[in-house]
């Protein structure tokens, strides 16, 4: 093993190993703020592409979950970002910490990948490019490997909050 592969394979290790951590603090956080709410649900922690994620799943299929989630997912956002400035609190860096509740980042996930996948087949058989509705950032990620995934290019354009997806044709 020569020195560079060495050190590419520490790194590896170093950002796993540091990911890892963040799911740890981040876990903690999510536990004391169920316990003060007084909510049941088991976390989960992974790593992927990545980054840390974080989920907070129920056994019991209460409804009681779906008020960390919210209107559209905005309580979910904000207790994201509660959560990522926990994590920067205790380790000093930035996170980018993905946090899904009760299972709806995935299933989002699924119905934007469908809707960028219907949008590329659209800008394909139009020739003109397609907008789509105002997204958050994770949003728009998902949209963009969507159209990446069908083939065909996708920019972001306007500002925070109405920011959106131009799906364009080949």
């Amino acid at each position: 093993m020569t020195e560079g592969t060495t050190s590419a394979a520490s790194e590896g290790g170093d950002t796993l190993t540091r990911l890892e951590q963040e799911g740890e603090i981040a876990a903690d956080y999510l536990e004391g703020l169920l316990d003060i709410a007084d909510l049941d649900g088991d976390i989960d922690m992974d790593v992927e592409a990545d980054r840390a994620s974080v989920s907070i799943i129920s056994d019991s299929g209460s409804r009681d979950l779906q008020k960390l989630v919210g209107r559209e997912g905005e309580v979910l956002e904000a207790l994201q970002e509660l959560t990522r400035l926990a994590v920067h609190r205790e380790t000093g860096d930035r996170s980018r910490l993905m946090l899904d509740i009760a299972g709806y980042r995935a299933k989002k996930r699924a119905e934007l990948s469908e809707l960028g996948a219907k949008a590329a087949a659209e800008a394909k058989s139009t020739g003109e490019p397609i907008k789509l509705k105002p997204m958050t950032p994770f949003e728009r990620k998902v949209v963009h490997d969507a159209v990446k995934t069908a083939g065909l290019r996708s920019e972001s354009e306007g500002e925070e909050p109405q920011r959106f997806v131009v799906v364009l044709p080949a």
